[in-house]
């Protein structure tokens, strides 16, 4: 019976990955800020874990009480919507704290027990937005850009060891809380300025043609995870399968 540490387990896709590999019989390491808020029901394959991806003595705490870890799905993660101009560069900070260096830091926690035992899948969740950029997400783009090339250059230098490094790249979920989490209100980040600019952007996320469930990035998840054929990229989602296959090659 494998075992997967997801962190971010608390909501969106990280709680639904968790379901869904407890479903298939997984040992299931749910980690979060704050243990007391998870949905997850109790079950003898699921452990619940405190973890903070922006702190060193937390994620050390976590990997020491979690043991053996077969996959690591990196999926906490923090939004914004907003002007460039007006985003706080302390806000910034924040953003890549949780995007960037969490995930740097959690793959460094958890790599040398794969490469000891030859054995292990590192699974990034980064954004449709490496695949087609769009306006006011900047600086999340830019943390999330980051990952990207960080996991195809980590596939190569770990794939000696057997150690596997995997993409999955979500689209737009409207059941997500994207940005909720990040501490600044969306309209704050709207100056007066921009406000004719962003209406049509926000008019279309408020009707896509094409949308991604957590499902789908659950279920990307776990072909990311099984997958031996050396693919690094798995968009989750119509949009995001759509805008991966337009792009150029």
């Amino acid at each position: 019976m494998q075992t997967i540490l997801i962190t971010g387990a608390s909501s969106g896709y990280g709680l639904e990955t968790a379901r869904y590999f407890l479903g298939k019989g997984w040992n299931v390491l749910a980690t979060m800020r704050r243990p007391d808020a998870t949905v997850l029901p109790a079950s003898p394959q699921l452990r619940i874990l405190p973890l903070d991806v922006t702190s060193d003595e937390s994620i050390a705490a976590a990997v020491a009480a979690a043991g053996p870890i077969d996959v690591l799905v990196n999926n906490a993660g923090i939004g914004t919507v907003g002007a460039f101009e007006v985003t706080p560069m302390a806000h910034i900070r924040k953003l890549f704290d949780t995007n960037t260096f969490g995930v740097m830091a959690m793959s460094q926690a958890v790599i040398p027990q794969m490469r000891e035992r030859r054995s292990g899948v590192i699974i990034n969740v980064t954004s449709s937005v490496t695949l087609t950029s769009l306006p006011l997400a900047a600086a999340y783009t830019a943390s999330k850009q980051a990952i990207e090339g960080f996991t195809g250059s980590l596939a190569q230098e770990l794939a000696c060891f057997d150690v596997r490094a995997k993409l999955v790249e979500p689209g737009y979920a409207p059941t997500t809380r994207f940005a909720q989490n990040a501490g600044l209100r969306v309209e704050d980040l709207i100056p007066p300025t921009y406000a004719g600019f962003a209406a049509p952007i926000f008019a279309a996320f408020a009707s896509p043609a094409l949308t991604t469930k957590e499902t789908d990035v659950a279920e990307a998840i776990w072909a990311a995870a099984h997958d031996m054929s050396g693919q690094l990229q798995f968009p989750a989602g119509a949009d995001a399968v759509a805008m991966y296959q337009a792009r150029p090659r």
